[in-house]
């Protein structure tokens, strides 16, 4: 069967939502509290979640492997309440309302640890609540050592995983960015980069290292899963981005680490072949290219921010695509921004803001009009802001409950002055940007 572009981009822009302005489930598990003997915060700024302290940095870069080995095995549950400024016209999901959901997201279950002497995991293996349905999640296997030479040193490692950038050590990269969790019953723009919506779909390895500290260099490939093994995975073959060959990935930063002041810069990039029909050998090509920087101030005296920044830049070049005239033109572009920053206190309470800004070629061919998903003016710029309140009452040294017991209670409203290119009458139906402004009241738990 022949299939058109427009379906693809669709689905690719519900992932890269997912993982970019929602971001993955977090990366701390308390297997590797109870292996390496230390209490959560001092891997995480906020005692438990992705954002990392310099410690934190430096065990995942190690392989997970400080520490004696320990019961490998976490669990994890995430929900909430879920309500958007104007109903939406159906369900988002089965066994849900148009409008103010309570669920539960995710069921996750982690293995997290140490293998061997340089050898570590960690990888999620998850229940979506909406779907109903069991799917692995987040992986990443780690081989990894110290060398030196001369008066310089280095880590030395390689990784094979299943989403681009889940193995990366910083907030600024798609699989771990702001705001680290949100609602799956939410609405969302229907563009996105290529780079931010591939987990769970490919699997690859990358070769890395960092020198002295500072410089972090990493290369690698990935390559699509076939059907048969999306559905052994629980993704599904509907999932399949149809990879023509390897993906090459490349990774490059540079980062400080000071008694206080914390911060990198960091460039990265993927290149893919895409089939838009399956059947057919013709392929789209597909570059991205990042731009990322991290700052963390942390004085030790209670007080804590972290800022984030990553600008990606998508090249398309749809000849395939156009050849089946599922584009109007084969020459576009998708950009995207996102900028956070979070004050922290005695990691227990956590006030942050996000702004993003999804904008590309207007192409009415891949962004059609259509109630509520569409796009009345062909266009796919959506911007908006994000806030978030949290209170984290363990995961510290100092609390009653064991280090390795985890609670996030918190209240996130995002807010869109733009989606699908407009901020009024969007869909050619009459729904509005802001009859997609979301509050979500939720609540992470980890043992």
């Amino acid at each position: 069967m022949r299939l058109s572009v427009t379906p693809r981009l669709r689905r690719l822009a519900g992932w890269v939502f997912a993982l970019s302005l929602a971001a993955s489930t977090a990366q701390a598990v308390p297997s590797f509290t109870r292996q390496t003997g230390v209490a959560c915060e001092q891997c995480h700024t906020v005692a438990y979640g992705p954002a990392l302290t310099p410690y934190g940095r430096q065990f995942k870069l190690n392989g997970y492997t400080w520490g004696t080995s320990a019961l490998p095995l976490s669990f994890m549950v995430q929900g909430g309440y879920t309500h958007t400024g104007k109903d939406q016209p159906d369900p988002p999901a089965d066994h849900t309302s148009v409008n103010n959901n309570l669920s539960v997201d995710q069921v996750s279950l982690f293995y997290g640890g140490k293998l061997s002497e340089h050898l570590g995991a960690f990888a999620q293996f998850t229940y979506s609540g909406p779907d109903r349905a069991f799917s692995w999640d987040n992986l990443d296997v780690r081989y990894a050592r110290a060398v030196s030479f001369g008066n310089h040193s280095a880590v030395v490692g390689v990784s094979l995983n299943n989403n681009p950038t889940v193995q990366d050590l910083w907030n600024s990269t798609p699989a771990w960015g702001f705001p680290y969790i949100s609602s799956a019953l939410a609405p969302g723009p229907a563009a996105g980069t290529l780079v931010t919506g591939l987990g769970g779909t490919v699997l690859g390895t990358s070769a890395y290292a960092m020198f002295d500290d500072h410089w972090y260099v990493e290369v690698g490939g990935y390559r699509g899963l076939a059907d048969r093994w999306l559905g052994n995975v629980g993704a599904g073959a509907d999932a399949s981005p149809h990879l023509d060959g390897v993906a090459p990935y490349v990774r490059a930063a540079y980062q400080w680490d000071g008694e206080v002041h914390h911060g990198s810069i960091g460039v990265l990039s993927l290149a893919a072949n895409l089939h838009p029909d399956p059947a057919d050998p013709a392929t789209d090509r597909y570059v991205d290219t990042g731009l990322d920087a991290t700052y963390q101030w942390a004085p030790g005296n209670g007080h804590a921010v972290a800022a984030n920044a990553a600008f990606i830049h998508e090249k398309r070049s749809l000849n395939a695509s156009f050849a089946q005239e599922a584009v109007s033109s084969a020459d576009q572009t998708v950009d995207s921004l996102l900028i956070d920053a979070t004050y922290v206190y005695r990691a227990t309470w956590s006030a942050g803001i996000g702004y993003f800004d999804i904008h590309g070629t207007s192409d009415p061919l891949v962004y059609t009009p259509d109630p509520f998903s569409g796009s009345a003016t062909g266009s796919p710029d959506s911007r908006g802001t994000t806030l978030k309140l949290e209170y984290i009452p363990w995961g510290k040294a100092t609390t009653t409950k064991p280090s390795w017991q985890n609670l996030r209670v918190g209240v996130e409203y995002t807010a869109y002055s733009t989606f699908n290119g407009a901020s009024r009458n969007y869909d050619g139906a009459g729904r509005n940007a802001s009859d997609n402004n979301t509050l979500f009241l939720y609540f992470w738990i980890i043992h």
